[in-house]
Parts: C-alpha cells; structure tokens; sequence
C-alpha cells in the first residue's frame, strides 16, 4: 500500500491553511529569529510543509503542525547565525541590520534561550496565548509549558540584570 493521506483524512486546501496561520506564524518566528530572519524562515516553513502536506496521515492540528515545523525553522536559523563569524573578514567589518527595532535587546536575549523556552515566551508574550495553548502546540503538558515560560523568565532575569 502505497504512503499517503488515508482515504479517511480530510485536508483544506493548502493556500487556505496558509492564509488562515501566516500573520501569527510570522509573529512567533519574529520573537525566535528577529524581523530580519522572520520572513525567511516563515518561507522555509510553507516549503516544508506544503512537501510533507500530501503525505499526511491525519488532520487532527494542522496549526500546531505548523507551528512545529516554523519552530524547527528557527532553531536552523539560529544555528546557521552561530556559525556566521562576528569578526571582521580581512578588515571587513560584518553587516549590520540598520534597522534593528530599539527594543530588540530583550528579543536578542529571548532568542539566545534554549528553544524550548524561548519557544514558549514567545506564544506567551507575543501571541499572548495561554499555557494550555502553548503546550498544545508544543506537543507538551500545560504545565511543562508553564515550566519552560518560568525558567526562560527567570534566565531572562539573570541576564538583563548583569
């Protein structure tokens, strides 16, 4: 038998998925990645998805499926800008983003989290969704999301008050 969507699954078109998820999905990569990598890895996650889409199983939560996915998406992009060099290249000094938002200090700490929890602040703080929510998404407990809030919090406190 030949993989696929089972006769059983009933899928929405994809541009109707998309369009229903793609503002609050640009939102959480912005709090992970920042605006300049927001929109890059917003791509990099309808590419993934629209690829995985036909090969479905089930339906259940297609936004947390995205959200997962756009997750993922974020932890590459962050791996990817810590392998990019900080120094100057041959007397070439590194590009910088002129237009880096005036209070993108505390989003470059919430990005430098471990990803789980900087995931989680983000849908808390950005999407301002509730711990049930959070955990429904992230495929964990309400009360591991609300542990991941609180331990990204409190990290988040030891490094701004340095």
């Amino acid at each position: 038998m030949a993989r696929g969507v089972s006769k059983s699954v009933h899928l929405p078109p994809f541009e109707r998925l998309i369009d229903a998820h793609a503002r609050e999905l640009h939102r959480f990569l912005t709090g992970l990645v920042g605006p300049s990598e927001a929109e890059d890895c917003l791509q990099e996650t309808f590419m993934a998805a629209l690829r995985a889409y036909p090969g479905l199983r089930h339906g259940d939560n297609l936004r947390a499926w995205l959200y997962t996915i756009a997750g993922r998406k974020a932890t590459d992009a962050a791996r990817r800008r810590a392998r990019r060099p900080t120094t100057d290249l041959d007397g070439v000094e590194p590009v910088v983003d002129a237009h880096e938002p005036a209070d993108d200090g505390i989003w470059r700490e919430v990005r430098a989290l471990p990803p789980k929890q900087a995931t989680a602040i983000v849908q808390r703080f950005v999407l301002d969704l509730a711990y049930a929510d959070i955990g429904e998404r992230m495929g964990i407990s309400e009360e591991a999301a609300r542990q991941n809030v609180s331990a990204g919090l409190r990290r988040l406190r030891r490094e701004v008050s340095r």
